[in-house]
Formats: structure tokens, sequence, C-alpha cells
């Protein structure tokens, strides 16, 4: 017995695999020379995934299951030794793509419930080959698995948690209603991280169609659990020492990334500059695109990657530039070597640039804020309804996927406010961009005061958030 059709080391191993779990049963490989035939024959194949196939198609050869009923099935499995059949990744895609082709589906019982989501397939989830023999052959049918459940948003943190900070807050507020990018700069200590995490209570929960979308992506990836559709917003926290392939996507077998696991989430990025700048600059084209190709000799693979990132840094190395008696010896030629390190098209990407001061005593002693992740999170959900109600017909979710097209038609200026930033413009030397992205703010802080047009106050707040000149 032999596979052929460019089979890696896992698929070429499926014949022993296959092999044991057929004798497991009772069954015996006919005594005849065996060829099992991947097509097409110049695509490399790669996974565990194909055992559950090849032992159907041998049971199918052999008369024990009925080839043609076969033929309307899509099947997803490994196979272990005792014949049972064991969980493989991107079931919830294989589902997908069946239902696509009118097909029904043949998966692990223990992703039944992760293939449910598709409603439209006939889902087959079987815990072991003689049990799936015996539903073909009409015996002891499979019961049809349910949908899972789905898993709630945790909430990491809540606003009320936060002491003083309000600029900050508001920049955090602006950024989940809007869904646009957001860089906090301040010394070590001043709640950078703290106000990240708060991000995820304040924003609206996934709709159906966009859960789906984050669960096909987690599926790939092989971390959806029990088959339990994720309606959480992803909230991925990479570490510094991240290299390109894990952050982007990519590795010997093409595999999503974290800017592609935080589609229609959050990407937090904290310490920046301790990023390697490569891997920074390797988010450029997703951030503007919402998406990833990873390109490689022998395939292309495109990854969905609509993100919100979230980014903190420290404003030099030492992390103390504006304090005196704390600044190192270098100061200010050290914040300037330090932000170096943080390149200018991808600055330019960030929306909202805000500047986290050190939190006093007197602040830590107040009482919590009177508001907190609940008053926020309706404020955002309230202009988010306004953004969806506006971009029906358009294909977008919020004003951070505004084109510039889109958005002469959609941020109405009055006389002052288009003024302030044509004035604004020259001044800022604001590339084409960065032209837009203020729009887009300055159009979500419009949303947030329920305006119709947006005017000289919204203008002039959204550029209080542009990146300011770098230390010299």
């Amino acid at each position: 017995m032999i596979v052929v059709g460019l089979p890696d080391k896992a698929v070429a191993e499926s014949r022993e695999r296959v092999r044991a779990a057929l004798s497991a049963i009772g069954l015996t490989l006919p005594p005849k020379r065996i060829t099992v035939n991947l097509s097409p024959a110049d695509l490399p194949k790669e996974g565990s995934h194909y055992d559950l196939p090849i032992a159907l198609g041998l049971l199918g050869a052999m008369g024990v299951i009925d080839a043609e009923t076969l033929s309307a099935y899509l099947v997803v499995g490994e196979l272990g030794l005792d014949a049972r059949v064991a969980p493989a990744p991107g079931v919830l895609l294989a589902a997908l793509h069946a239902a696509e082709r009118e097909l029904g589906l043949v998966c692990p019982a223990a992703q039944g419930p992760e293939a449910a989501w598709a409603a439209t397939v006939e889902v087959i989830a079987a815990p072991d080959l003689l049990s799936l023999i015996g539903h073909f052959k009409g015996g002891a049918p499979l019961t049809p698995p349910q949908p899972g459940s789905a898993d709630l948003p945790p909430r990491l943190a809540d606003l009320r948690q936060v002491k003083g900070q309000e600029t900050a807050k508001r920049a955090l507020e602006i950024a989940a209603a809007g869904g646009h990018n957001l860089l906090m700069s301040g010394p070590p200590g001043a709640g950078k991280s703290l106000m990240a995490a708060c991000l995820p209570g304040i924003l609206p929960e996934l709709t159906p169609a966009e859960a789906l979308e984050v669960s096909m992506v987690a599926s790939v990836a092989g971390e959806l659990q029990d088959g339990r559709l994720l309606r959480a917003r992803p909230f991925r926290t990479p570490h510094h020492s991240a290299s390109m392939a894990a952050l982007v996507g990519g590795g010997l077998k093409v595999r999503p990334g974290e800017v592609s696991l935080a589609h229609l989430g959050i990407l937090f990025l904290d310490e920046l500059p301790e990023f390697q700048r490569t891997v920074l600059d390797s988010l450029r084209q997703p951030l503007e695109t919402g998406k990833v190709t990873v390109a490689r000799a022998n395939a292309h693979v495109t990854f969905p990657a609509r993100v919100q990132l979230i980014a903190a840094m420290n404003p030099c190395r030492c992390g103390h530039l504006d304090d005196p008696a704390l600044a190192c010896s270098r100061a200010p030629r050290c914040a300037a070597d330090y932000q170096a390190k943080l390149s200018g098209p991808l600055l330019d990407r960030i929306d909202l640039h805000v500047d986290v001061a050190a939190v006093s005593a007197a602040d830590l002693v107040l009482p919590p804020p009177a508001e907190g992740s609940d008053e926020v999170a309706a404020r955002v959900a309230a202009a988010r309804a306004i953004q969806t109600d506006r971009y029906a017909d358009h294909g977008v979710r919020t004003n951070a996927e505004a084109d510039g097209d889109l958005l002469d038609t959609v941020a109405a200026l009055d006389d002052a406010g288009r003024k302030l930033l044509a004035q604004a413009a020259e001044a800022m030397r604001l590339s084409a961009r960065g032209y837009h992205r203020v729009l887009r703010v300055s159009r979500t802080i419009a949303d947030l005061a329920g305006a119709e047009d947006i005017g000289r106050v919204h203008i002039a707040e959204a550029l209080s958030y542009r990146r300011r000149a770098p230390v010299n």
C-alpha cells in the first residue's frame, strides 16, 4: 500500500494508521497492491486529517460500504490505532465548504458540535470507524450533533479600576466606537496595559456572521474547544519576542498568525519598540487592507486580518523622560533613539496617539470613578448602531474601514470644520492617509455626540490625537 500525490510525513504514515485501525475492527486489506492517489498530484498534502478519507475510500473499494453513497460526503478526521476517530483542525471551514458544494460532512464526534454550526449541511459525527460503518450500512444510525454553545465574552478589566487618565479613557472610547488604532505612550505603571485590557469590555459583541468568521480562523488554527463558537472579540497579546511568522502567519506548514487570530478583535502590542522593526513593518499591509497573504513557492494563502491595533510604549528606554528626578543622563537623546525604532509609515496608520501621564498618589486614594465599562459600552453601542445603518449598503462595518471615496460621501463637514482641517493638513504636513484618518476619527467623535455633520469641535479633537513631532 502506497500513498502518492506529494504527501508529507504525516500523510505517508496514514497507511500504517489505516492498516492498524482496520485490523482493530476485524478487517484485513486484500493481498494485492493498493495505491492511494491524492489528487491533484502536484499539490503538496499535509496533515493527519486524510486518515479517515483514505480508510473510507478503501472500505468503498472493498465493498464494505457503498462507494456511491460515500461520494456524497466530504470527510475529515484522524484515525487512532484502535480505530477511534480523533479531532483534526479546520472542521468548521470544511463544513461550510461542504455546504457550498451541497455535500454532507463526516467528521470526528468531538467536533460534531463545531460542524453543526453550518446549519445546511448533513453532519455525521463518528466516535470510531466501526460505528461509522454501522451508520452507512443502516444498522445503527448516528444521532446528528447539535451546535455547541457559544462562549460568553469574558471581561478582563473594568474602567472603574482606572484612576485618573481621563484623556486616555476618552481616546479608548473613541477607538472602541469607530474601530480605530490606538497608541498609548507613558511611563511605567501609568495604566496603559490596564486600559487596553478594559477595551474588550466596552466593545459590542460579535454578530452571528462575525462570530462565524472569527471561529473559522480559530478552527483552522485548532483553537476551538468542544465545538464552542467564539462570541467574544479576540484579544491577542503576543510577546515582543514574536517572530514575523508568528505575527502575520507562515511557517513550514502555513498557519494564521496573531494578526489573523485577532480578526474582528484586538491585537495588543505592549512595549511596542521592543518588537523587531521588520516584524512591526510586516503589519503595515494587513492594517491597511484587512487581510494578509502568505506567499510561498508552492502556495499563496490569504487569511483575514481586520484588526484593531492597540499599542503601548514607554517614551524612552528608561521610561521617565518627563521626570527629571528619574530620567537617565542621556535624556532627551535616548527618547529619539528609542522612538526611532518605529517607522513613520507604521505610525501613520495609527489614528489615535495619546500621552499617558504618571498617576499621582492623590489620584490613587480617590474612590473609584462613577462611570465604568457598562456606561461607556452603551455609548459605544449607540455609535456602532449609527455606523451599521450608514454603511449597510457598502460592505463596511465601522468608520475605520471607510475608504476616501466613501468618506467624502458620509463625512459632511460644516464650513468652519472644513477650514480648520485644511489649515491643519498644511501646518501638520498630513499625508493623504493621515488626512483621511483625521476624517474617520472626527466622524466617530460626531457619532458619539449624536451629530449628523462634522463640526469644528470634532475636527479639533481628532487633530489633538494625531502624532506629534519626534523628540529632537
